[in-house]
Parts: structure tokens; C-alpha cells; sequence
């Protein structure tokens, strides 16, 4: 399974103002201003220009820029440096830190959709059990299957397991109260359900397929089931 790394649409304006600062280094405030000038003629004829209006925002853009320039260098003299320029330097590091979250991402999800191939293949060898111990991010790695690939089922089977012993990633309290936002409906109650049946004293390790079956059709009702024996076992206990 691989990810792709999506496609972002051109910012012309962005390109515009790319444009300005290139043509502007080492200019001087009249040359600036000589340029703005140029600049706002320019806009003046395209807005007669049906076509040539339609350039992404780049014209106005590079227009709001040329006034910025000339503004800057009206306070602080020439030649214009864009690697001087607070501004410019400030949308260059913004740019870093995103294509940087941007590259994590993508790794991230690389890693989760590495780690459904994994739990798929070994769900499809019959190799799924409590000897893999579930990890933080198996949620999304199931959710990856979900809908396209039938070994999800025993996914789901092995997920609710951890689940319901606390076992792997699941040993932690919080990570438990996360599940409950990550793994659907079926998959918690079946959970819900093991553990009620373990707490009974009933070995929970053998084929308890008429528990998925339950908790497929119903997930209200397996839920339902699982606090009911839990409450009854309480009764029991207390009037022991």
C-alpha cells in the first residue's frame, strides 16, 4: 500500500510576489518607484483585457508587492535586499515549517498504511494473534482496510481482543479512552463484551465467534449485554 504525495495548485500570487523581489534586488527607491509605476500601467490595460485579467491574483499580487518595496525602501533607503527583508524572510521560514509538518505527515502515513500491510498479511496467514502485540496507530492502519479488504474482519477480531486484555498499546488507560473515538462501534462493544465475559471467569481465548456475530448486528445491545453481566457479577460478588 502506498501514499501519494497529494498535489497543491499553483499560487500565482505567491509567484507574483516571487517575481517582484527578484526583479527588485539591488534597486534603489526611484527604480522602484519607476517600477510600480510600470506595474500599476500594466494593471491599468489588463483590466480592459478580459483574458489577461484572468491570471490566478498574480497581477495584483505583484502590484501590492512593488508598493510594499517602494514603501520599505522609502524608510529605510536602497538597494532593495530580499534576504534583508523581514517579511520575505518570515513567509521563507513559514514555508520550511510547512514543507517540513508536510514531509512528517507524509511519513506518518506511510508508516500507518507499511503497518495495515503488515496486519493484513498477517490476518490473511492466519498469524493475527495475541503473540503481535497492537501498536499506537493500529487504529488508522485498520481504518485503511476497512471497506476493500475482507482479512479486516480479523483485524477487527484482534483489535477488540487487545481491547478487551489491556493488552500492547492498550495497557494504558488513556489510550483505551482514545479507542473509543478510533475503532468502530462493532469493534468496542465486542471488546466490551470479552472483557465482561472474562470478568465472569469464562475463558475468552477459544473460538467466541458468535461474539463478532453480536456485536456486528448490534453493537447497542452487545454493549448492553457486556454491562448487564458486569452488574450482575457485581451482585453476586456484593451478596457473597
Amino acid at each position: 500500500m502506498n501514499t501519494s504525495d497529494g498535489w497543491r495548485p499553483l499560487d500565482y500570487a505567491k509567484v507574483g510576489r516571487s517575481s517582484v523581489r527578484r526583479r527588485a534586488r539591488g534597486m534603489t527607491h526611484s527604480e522602484a518607484v519607476a517600477a510600480l509605476e510600470g506595474a500599476e500601467l500594466d494593471a491599468h490595460l489588463a483590466r480592459r483585457d478580459e483574458a489577461a485579467a484572468d491570471d490566478g491574483g498574480r497581477r495584483a499580487a505583484e502590484l501590492a508587492e512593488w508598493q510594499r518595496v517602494v514603501q520599505l525602501l522609502a524608510a529605510i533607503g536602497g538597494p532593495y535586499d530580499p534576504d534583508a527583508d523581514i517579511v520575505v524572510q518570515e513567509e521563507l521560514a513559514e514555508d520550511r515549517r510547512r514543507q517540513e509538518a508536510e514531509q512528517q505527515h507524509r511519513q506518518e502515513q506511510q508508516q500507518i498504511a507499511d503497518r495495515a500491510d503488515e496486519l493484513a498479511a498477517l490476518a490473511g496467514a492466519g498469524r493475527l494473534d495475541r503473540t503481535v502485540a497492537s501498536r499506537p496507530g493500529d487504529e488508522a492502519a485498520r481504518a485503511l482496510l476497512d471497506n476493500y479488504d475482507y482479512r479486516v474482519a480479523a483485524v477487527d477480531d484482534w483489535l477488540a481482543h487487545a481491547l478487551a486484555t489491556h493488552s500492547g498499546h492498550y495497557a494504558a488507560p488513556d489510550t483505551r479512552a482514545t479507542a473509543a473515538t478510533l475503532l468502530p462501534a462493532p469493534v468496542r462493544a465486542r471488546a466490551a463484551l470479552l472483557a465482561a465475559l472474562a470478568r465472569t471467569g469464562a475463558p475468552v481465548d477459544g473460538d467466541l465467534e458468535f461474539v463478532g456475530r453480536l456485536a456486528q448486528a448490534d453493537p447497542d445491545a452487545t454493549t448492553a449485554l457486556a454491562a448487564w453481566l458486569d452488574n450482575a457479577a457485581a451482585v453476586k460478588g456484593g451478596a457473597a
